[in-house]
């Protein structure tokens, strides 16, 4: 009840953000006719039109994305059509002669008049709902965040719904006044001729502001009323304990201040307590199961569980997964079930076929829940990869940590919960792991350089000249980079998620301080395989070259994950790298170090 609350509130204080004036002159349009007849039918079409369009963008991500754009310029071209008839009257006339003629005969077959006017009112209300669409402040934001991370529902519809509906109250209101002012303007002045057409010539302008982009532009930019921190306040203030996951981490968290490891109790000798933190959720959701049939949260009582939150393309989960491995193998007979639960960071790790290569590549034989719609995910609460989960033989949580790290203190908790639930020969000795590849331990002292991110939605240190032209293709330049920045070169073409080469021999280009050096790539929807070459500094890495790349620098992009293109042989310095895509096509994603 407390989000519906939230979500209205939200949607009231729209009225008082800079991106609905371009939406007002319309509302005000027919300020000095019935509310009934006009107002409320058009807030109606408004506020539905708005709703469904943000329940698309919920749903169908870049797909309603192009249903808006297109809404809009038909929407665009509608409300010109209603500022010119407006403007000169004789158009009017003209222009409506047929749907009068309609409207009367609708009128009388159905016994009463004023059809006419209602079904106007909602188209109006309609097309303004397309262009009102973007005009989001955080709470929106919230609610869109939460649908697309986890999947549309009906809740999401109904929460959108309730923003709408507090938008259209508050337009609502203003119309009301705004009907009483009109009305004394034409009876003091009897000038409604000039205040018919004022309205036309506001909303030509309001139409010129919208396809020029003023109103997701500049009108966002300006601070007079802007209502992002009033409504971020909001967010703040009512958000649950215990939030469904809109944040993610890529790494070991911290926590309260704290590093990634989080203990339930006081160490003592050994592991020390580990009171319960809560039952274990189900484990119902998953679009598939790997290497077992589905686990259900009855079927494991009398079992110790370990639940890995992980994603194949997330380099702190792949230094995680040798030790996982290791310990399923070692303690599948004392009691020990490892469930890796797949939870996608990006879209392509949604895919079943991806993961079921990931698994295979990584050799991963414990159960794996494929959890592409979150649904595991939401009901741990959980916000971060990797995260793991520590169950005992009664089902209840016993301790949890996020992050890589910390192996011998994990491997001691399951060991302590075996003997808990009776193994009288768990082994006390501590795994030792030799990784290669990306899946080698980081040097962490050495990294200073982020996670990095390529598509525009969370992208930072981009230094491209012009910056970001979003999902336009762009002719760009690197920009010289400084330490952690990054720029493009050639034609690309940036999406919310990646960047996509448009012509062959684009380049990438970040300098950086670490030992080793990742990147999220993909190939063109076609699957064909990309090849590209790898410079530190200007030459061929050498001994530097990481697992995906030759000597030489050469490689190709096959497949969408991870691939490892330095790891340094010599001292951990700033370093310019470099790669050049021979081939149109590829995707780039994320940056990771170690």
């Amino acid at each position: 009840m407390i989000l519906f609350l939230l979500a209205y509130l939200g949607g009231v204080l729209t009225i008082l953000s800079p991106c609905i004036l371009p939406v007002l002159p319309f509302v005000f349009a027919g300020a000095g006719r019935p509310f009934l007849r006009n107002g409320l039918p058009m807030l109606a079409g408004m506020a539905l039109t708005f709703a469904a369009v943000a329940t698309l963008a919920a749903v169908g991500g870049g797909w309603a994305v192009e249903v808006n754009r297109y809404g809009r310029i038909a929407a665009i071209v509608l409300l010109a059509g209603f500022g010119l008839i407006l403007l000169f009257p004789a158009l009017s006339d003209r222009l409506t002669r047929p749907v009068v003629a309609l409207g009367n005969r609708l009128s009388q077959a159905a016994g009463h008049g004023g059809n006419t006017s209602i079904l106007a009112s909602l188209m109006l209300g309609v097309a303004t709902g397309l262009l009102w669409a973007p005009c989001a402040g955080p709470i929106l934001g919230l609610i869109l965040t939460g649908a697309a991370l986890q999947g549309a529902s009906l809740q999401t519809s109904f929460l959108l719904a309730a923003y709408a509906a507090g938008a259209a109250t508050s337009l609502a209101l203003a119309l009301l006044a705004g009907g009483r002012i009109f009305a004394a303007m034409k009876r003091s002045l009897g000038v409604g001729e000039w205040i018919r057409r004022g309205l036309g010539v506001a909303v030509l302008a309001g139409v010129a502001a919208i396809a020029f982009g003023f109103d997701t532009g500049f009108l966002t930019q300006v601070s007079l009323g802007n209502t992002a921190a009033l409504e971020q306040g909001l967010v703040d203030k009512l958000r649950p304990s215990n939030p469904q996951p809109s944040v993610v981490m890529d790494g070991p968290a911290m926590m309260n201040g704290g590093p990634g490891m989080m203990m339930a109790g006081k160490p003592e000798a050994g592991i020390g307590k580990l009171p319960p933190e809560g039952i274990m959720p189900p484990l119902s959701g998953a679009v598939e199961w790997l290497n077992s049939p589905p686990l259900t949260r009855e079927s494991l009582k009398g079992k110790v569980v370990l639940i890995d939150f992980w994603t194949y393309s997330c380099i702190n989960c792949l230094r995680s997964i040798p030790y996982i491995k290791a310990w399923a193998e070692k303690y599948k007979d004392q009691g020990l079930v490892v469930i890796g639960v797949h939870t996608p960071e990006f879209a392509f790790e949604k895919s079943v076929a991806n993961v079921k290569n990931a698994v295979a590549d990584l050799k991963i034989g414990y159960p794996v829940a494929v959890d592409s719609n979150y649904a595991i995910w939401r009901a741990f609460g959980n916000e971060y990869w990797p995260a793991h989960y520590f169950v005992d033989a009664e089902g209840r949580i016993r301790h949890h940590h996020f992050g890589e790290g910390e192996y011998g203190e994990s491997e001691r908790i399951i060991q302590t919960l075996l003997k808990e639930a009776g193994e009288k020969t768990v082994a006390s000795d501590i795994v030792s792991v030799k990784a290669s590849g990306a899946e080698a331990a980081s040097e962490a002292a050495s990294v200073r350089s982020p996670e990095t991110y390529i598509g525009y939605e969370r992208a930072e240190n981009f230094v491209s000249p012009g910056g970001a032209v979003r999902d336009k293709p762009h002719s760009y330049t690197d920009g010289s980079p400084r330490l952690n920045e990054w720029g493009l070169l050639g034609d690309w073409t940036i999406k919310a998620e990646n960047a996509v080469l448009d012509q062959k021999d684009g380049s990438i280009v970040f300098k950086f301080h670490a030992r080793d050096l990742h990147l999220v790539l993909g190939p063109p929807p076609d699957g064909k395989t990309i090849r590209f070459l790898v410079k530190i500094d200007g030459k061929a890495p050498g001994d530097s070259h990481g697992s995906d790349a030759g000597p030489g620098g050469e490689g190709a992009v096959t497949e969408q994950r991870l691939y490892q293109l330095v790891r340094q042989s010599g001292p951990v310095t700033d370093h310019t790298f470099e790669i050049q895509f021979l081939d149109p096509g590829v995707e780039a994603y994320a940056f990771t170090f170690g």
